[in-house]
């Protein structure tokens, strides 16, 4: 009796460890993703050229990566729940004092914060998943799943600064917004008990920690892999609206909602990737689904806008998948007291790829005429990416790494503290 209801309590625990890692994931989305939808306000409010409001993208972006590199061993050295609430009362700080804010100059150092505090409160998140999982595989659906909530932070985000300047509020009041949210978040993450790690002394952590993972073919490998699927994600929701400028075809309702699309089939497609993986190997699944989106960016780019309208929208749900299960195979791939690190150095090719990414290719199409050329880099980084997928499919590569990750796993399955 007694032992079921221990068994209970911790289920209920690692229950809300989960909503825990969801809310971080929702509130991240909901402020990165409608900057898009902010930049040309903050354009003729702060008479801004194009580069200048770019860093509006850029800086957060940089930063997260740097915290990334240099800071994702707090999580392993402090643990998950100190680098959590460090994280979110930082970032709840700095989204409520865009309240004073007024100035471009101010409000891009709030940005450089906020990108911080994301790099410290992600690297946490990243890693408590795999504290919570009972296996790789485990690890992999709720990656996906908590991806899922990012998805749906992407969608109300935009639509939130939409409503606020439809109805004469200033856009920085979405981070207002935000900031009470992760207050919310923050007291949320100060009551519920965490898994208690068992913590070993094989590895020395310091802030080189991630920086040493680079040796590790491993992590290089998943790394690799989430950097070119963050570089075909951004060129949709960076430079489709301008590739669909002046669309005037048969389906032009389509073009005017075409980021909109994309955004809710990619929210649908991560939740319905963890269901997908019940069934099918994560293997299979990103040679499937890698193999569907090179096929549409292929053609796009051939046959152009007339394609393109139809196909980059939906390739969100086939993307959907990919981000997810390399992130977590990845981290699932080190021990608990490497996961921080290793989450920090997947968030750090993430944040760069999403910076240099959509540079490259604004200057591709600056140097041919049209950022169609641009999307030629994005086909040919989906190609890598599926021959990519096949290699890992043929050869396994990392099966041995993730059984022994198994192995030990089911022997230190972690009790609520």
């Amino acid at each position: 009796m007694n032992n079921n209801n221990s068994a209970n309590a911790g289920a209920d625990h690692f229950g809300h460890v989960r909503m825990l890692t969801y809310a971080m994931f929702f509130i991240f989305a909901v402020t990165t993703d409608a900057v898009g939808v902010i930049i040309p306000v903050i354009i003729e409010q702060f008479s801004l050229t194009l580069l200048q409001a770019s860093t509006f993208h850029y800086a957060p972006m940089i930063a997260i990566a740097a915290a990334g590199i240099g800071l994702g061993f707090l999580a392993d050295k402090l643990g998950r729940k100190i680098v959590i609430l460090l994280g979110l009362g930082l970032f709840s700080l700095v989204c409520i004092l865009f309240a004073v804010g007024s100035t471009f100059g101010v409000f891009l150092i709030l940005l450089i914060c906020m990108g911080i505090s994301v790099g410290l409160f992600k690297t946490g998140a990243l890693a408590l998943i795999g504290d919570i999982s009972t296996s790789t595989n485990q690890h992999t659906k709720t990656m996906n799943f908590a991806e899922g909530f990012f998805g749906v932070g992407a969608i109300i985000g935009p639509a939130l600064v939409t409503y606020l300047l439809r109805n004469d509020v200033d856009w920085k009041y979405l981070y207002v917004i935000a900031g009470v949210v992760s207050v919310m978040t923050l007291w949320l993450a100060s009551t519920v008990k965490y898994p208690k790690k068992i913590v070993t002394e094989t590895h020395k952590v310091d802030w080189r920690s991630s920086m040493r993972l680079m040796k590790d073919g491993h992590a290089l490998f998943f790394s690799a892999g989430i950097g070119l699927y963050v570089i075909i994600e951004c060129a949709i929701y960076v430079w489709m609206p301008t590739l669909l400028l002046g669309y005037d075809g048969p389906a032009t309702f389509l073009a005017a909602y075409a980021l909109s699309i994309f955004f809710i089939f990619r929210a649908i497609g991560r939740f319905l990737a963890a269901w997908i993986l019940n069934f099918i190997s994560w293997q299979v699944t990103l040679v499937l689904f890698s193999g569907t989106i090179f096929a549409f960016y292929l053609i796009s780019s051939v046959q152009g806008v007339e394609a393109a309208v139809w196909l980059l929208p939906i390739s969100g749900l086939f993307g959907s998948v990919i981000y997810p299960t390399l992130n977590s195979k990845g981290i699932s791939g080190f021990h608990a007291d490497q996961q921080g690190a290793a989450a920090g150095l997947i968030l750090f090719f993430t944040a760069a790829s999403a910076a240099l990414g959509p540079l490259i290719m604004g200057l591709i199409g600056d140097i041919f005429g049209h950022v169609s050329y641009g999307f030629m880099f994005a086909t040919a980084c989906t190609a890598v990416l599926f021959f990519g997928c096949v290699y890992n499919f043929i050869k396994d590569p990392t099966a041995h790494r993730l059984k022994l990750m198994d192995r030990d796993i089911a022997a230190t399955i972690p009790a609520a503290e």
